[in-house]
């Protein structure tokens, strides 16, 4: 029986997969974003594995899935609990923040290719979200401190902790063991 080609080029089940995938992905994100382990005064905090979720799209299915699920994924945190000032800081701090952490796609077929985009996923998360702090909130650095420092420190501060947690969690052989599992399962 001949397969049915999708808009992308792949069959419909890899299509229908990766979407099923995609959306478990956010999901997870979603519940686990609400599992604060540390919460910052002005927006931000260390949740349980919450940016994990998307970096697997990224990873498991490549860059341009992993950064549409993020983007999705930004843009229902938004929904969820808004916080608007100007499109372009609504842009910033959630379609394009989240939706870098589908970079980790870029490292899928390398040795510790999870790590390594995981970490790259975070980053690209961070330079978004410090590109804000520096556009939009500028006015609540303490006085006299360079707005690029003081962003820079909000958003390591919390993004930073959540990612070591994480990277240590995913240097841990059954975790490894487990998530190689795992994406068997989404390849079909």
């Amino acid at each position: 029986m001949s397969q049915i080609h999708s808009v992308t080029g792949g069959s419909t089940s890899s299509a229908v997969r990766k979407l099923v995938f995609s959306a478990m992905g956010i999901a997870l994100a979603m519940v686990t974003s609400y599992i604060k382990v540390w919460e910052m005064p002005m927006g931000g905090s260390v949740t349980l594995l919450s940016m994990l979720f998307i970096c697997l799209i990224g990873y498991w299915f490549g860059p341009k899935y992993g950064i549409l699920t993020g983007a999705a994924y930004g843009i229902l945190q938004f929904v969820v609990d808004p916080y608007f000032l100007s499109v372009p800081q609504l842009l910033f701090d959630y379609p394009f923040a989240f939706g870098a952490l589908g970079l980790s796609g870029l490292f899928r077929d390398r040795k510790y290719g999870l790590q390594i985009g995981y970490a790259v996923g975070v980053v690209g998360r961070f330079v978004f979200s410090t590109l804000s702090g520096v556009m939009f909130f500028a006015a609540y650095a303490p006085e006299g401190m360079n707005p690029w420092v003081y962003s820079s420190l909000y958003q390591g501060s919390y993004l930073g902790t959540e990612g070591i947690i994480t990277l240590v969690l995913l240097s841990m052989p059954p975790v490894v063991k487990a998530l190689d599992t795992v994406k068997r399962q989404t390849m079909g």
